[in-house]
């Protein structure tokens, strides 16, 4: 029978409410407080996107997690760029996590208008991000960022998007 896993976004997502700020201390108890709950993956934030997020991923080696899987999250490689040469992807696998988590757009709405790319450029940058991940030996959970508007927007781009990560 398959189980279902439970994914934990508070030390990234959760931290971007109103009037929340986690020091280092607050991230590294939050984890250990999850991991003893029982979570299947904790998030642990976006290593390139400040030094306390760096601090995270070094730190939480000190005291390592005993029954969660801990991700670092960032997004697939930036347009016309390889994921090899990207500074965020060398960043987040840096981290030391057997688990990253990528972010892409999964619609094609948001491709066009927000980042201004045609569609078959968003499905090489996920499936270069998806080599170069797995390339390096790490497992990858994917964000389909916008799926349910980009479905009702165009149904076939969205699976589209979700078929090329599932096959890198």
């Amino acid at each position: 029978m398959r189980r279902i896993e439970i994914y934990d976004t508070t030390l990234r997502d959760g931290s971007q409410a109103e009037g929340i700020a986690f020091s280092l201390f607050d991230k590294l108890l939050f984890a250990q407080r999850l991991d003893e709950f029982g979570i299947d993956f904790i998030e642990g934030g976006y290593p390139a996107s400040n030094e306390k997020d760096a601090q995270f991923f070094e730190r939480i080696k000190e005291q390592p997690l005993k029954n969660a899987v801990l991700t670092a999250f960032g997004m697939t490689c930036r347009k016309n760029n390889t994921a090899s040469e990207d500074e965020g992807l060398r960043a987040i696998v840096a981290a030391g996590t057997l688990c990253l988590t990528i972010v892409g757009k999964s619609s094609l709405f948001q491709v066009e208008e927000i980042l201004r790319t045609p569609r078959e450029e968003n499905l090489r940058m996920i499936a270069d991000t998806f080599d170069f991940i797995r390339g390096n030996g790490l497992r990858v959970i994917f964000d389909a960022e916008h799926f349910f508007d980009g479905y009702r927007y165009d149904a076939d781009y969205s699976l589209e998007v979700l078929r090329t990560a599932a096959e890198h």
